[in-house]
């Protein structure tokens, strides 16, 4: 191992101890390792800031912003009061079923958008049915994180890192449909049993809210007609460009933009106002992160990881499943996946080549690793964090190894669960 390596991982791993122990700013420390992977050399402005492998996602950052600016106008018509007394009503006030309905509704649309905007647009909801119904909105919040992750495995749209292996390994839309939604529905069942078991003591029912709430109208919520119709509008015309994006040519960050762009230029909302809820911290803490990771990239420390992946698979099939299914899941939950599924993505080609009737069973192995492993920590996955920097505005913080500790339980299970999956139908 050269110098290089070891100052990277050194940085890299005290930045991260830094953010688990949650005694410094989580922000502050990957602002700081970032400073230090670039006053050390191990990676310069141009991989950081232009790379599309090693540097800034700036289509997520930018994604993220755009979305958070159409959320924060949404938030002002009274849209998010509406959903939650109609979920609420639904479920009839008890706390189980109302988390069963937020699962279900985060997981499908994670499938058809991806998951950082569903969680997005779900979130503002729970906190407002929590507030309603008298509950700790941890456990809610942590539980659409999952789904979203889980149900953003399903298609080619729903997670970032399986629109890198579309595009690498020339599967479409329909063949994550029929590959891996079964499987991310199966997934979503197991999720609310498991659910239903680490937060079983969360779940008082409280009458006397429960009979409030049903008295509640949906329609009274509405504070503001005009501006949700706007609002809506614009909404529409997002979601339709993002499942038409691959056709007229337009990356997500471009089409959230447009519409953020749009939205204020219509309605009444001031622009100072229509920023007032973007999550600033959250997305420069995504930049440090993402710095820190692309100097991992550039000291070649993951590339090395994926050979040597490579040659412990010796050829056989079973064994180079196995080896990309564990690797995927745990590097997932460390590092940023998007990056990491790019650096994986020519081991694979040059695996499915190498190892006898591989066809696309290795490609659904990094898939299923990539999207599942995101659950295991509260870095893991972009939804995570911007969920766990929502709930620290709203004043509900959510600390690392609360979330780490059921997002790695789900993750076991969904390891020991793909494995038959991975096994009795691609081997």
């Amino acid at each position: 191992m050269s110098l290089t390596h070891v100052l990277a991982l050194v940085v890299f791993v005290g930045a991260y101890a830094l953010i688990a122990s949650e005694k410094v700013n989580r922000t502050a420390a990957a602002l700081g390792g970032a400073a230090l992977m670039l006053a050390l050399g191990l990676t310069d402005g141009e991989a950081a800031f232009y790379s599309e492998t090693s540097g800034v996602d700036w289509n997520v950052v930018f994604l993220l912003f755009a979305m958070m600016v159409i959320v924060g106008v949404l938030k002002r018509t009274g849209l998010f009061e509406a959903m939650a007394i109609y979920a609420a009503k639904r479920a009839r006030g008890r706390p189980f079923p109302v988390l069963v309905l937020l699962i279900a509704i985060t997981g499908i649309a994670s499938a058809m958008l991806d998951n950082v905007t569903t969680v997005l647009l779900v979130a503002p909801v729970t906190f407002v049915v929590c507030e309603r119904l008298g509950l700790d909105v941890v456990p809610y919040l942590v539980c659409e994180v999952l789904a979203s992750n889980i149900g953003g495995a399903a298609t080619l749209i729903g997670d970032p890192p399986n629109i890198i292996i579309g595009s690498r390994s020339g599967l479409d839309f329909n063949d994550f449909l029929l590959n891996l939604a079964p499987f991310a529905l199966g997934m979503l069942v197991v999720l609310v049993l498991l659910v239903r078991v680490m937060f079983r003591r969360t779940f008082v029912y409280d009458a006397e809210r429960a009979a409030e709430v049903m008295a509640l109208s949906e329609r009274e919520a509405i504070r503001d007609p005009k501006l949700l119709a706007q609002s809506l509008v614009v909404l529409v015309l997002v979601m339709a460009g993002f499942v038409l994006g691959p056709v007229i040519g337009k990356e997500p960050s471009t089409i959230a933009l447009l519409g953020a762009g749009l939205l204020v230029l219509v309605s009444s909302v001031t622009v100072e106002d229509a920023i007032a809820d973007v999550e600033w911290e959250t997305l420069v803490f995504f930049m440090g992160l993402f710095v820190m990771v692309g100097a991992l990239v550039e000291t070649g420390i993951i590339g090395d990881l994926a050979e040597q992946l490579a040659k412990a698979t010796g050829g056989n099939l079973t064994v180079a499943v196995l080896l990309l299914l564990l690797a995927s899941l745990l590097l997932s939950g460390v590092v940023d996946n998007i990056p990491y599924v790019a650096t994986m993505a020519p081991i694979v080609v040059a695996l499915t080549a190498d190892v006898p009737g591989s066809g696309d069973g290795l490609w659904w192995a990094l898939a299923l690793g990539a999207d599942l492993g995101g659950n295991a920590t509260a870095v893991g996955a972009s939804a995570n964090v911007v969920v766990i920097g929502m709930a620290r505005r709203y004043g509900t913080p959510i600390s690392f190894w609360r979330f780490t500790r059921y997002g790695a339980t789900v993750t076991l299970a969904s390891g020991l669960l793909a494995v038959p999956y991975l096994l009795l139908r691609y081997t």
